[in-house]
């Protein structure tokens, strides 16, 4: 069984995760899965325009309580589905 902790919002920031949801834009937040210090974590999720469910995110920002912005990840020298985060 997985155990998900609670963490500092701010904790997540630099962490690449994968969305549950959908973000819209600005029109809506998604929902993040990341791991942070071996928990995993959901989170609210912003990003500038909407993306896709099943995304690899980064975490750059944190907005509130557990709320962050998130960019498209592209791992640098590889493809996103190279990461092994959760």
């Amino acid at each position: 069984m997985e155990e998900y902790a609670i963490v500092s919002d701010a904790s997540a920031i630099g962490c690449v995760g994968t969305l549950l949801v959908a973000t819209r834009g600005d029109r809506g937040a998604g929902e993040v899965l990341v791991t942070v210090r071996g928990s995993k974590e959901t989170l609210l999720a912003w990003s500038d325009e909407p993306l896709p469910r099943g995304s690899k995110v980064l975490v750059v920002e944190a907005r509130g309580p557990r709320t962050v912005v998130v960019e498209p990840w592209n791992q640098p020298g590889g493809t996103s589905s190279d990461l092994n985060d959760d």
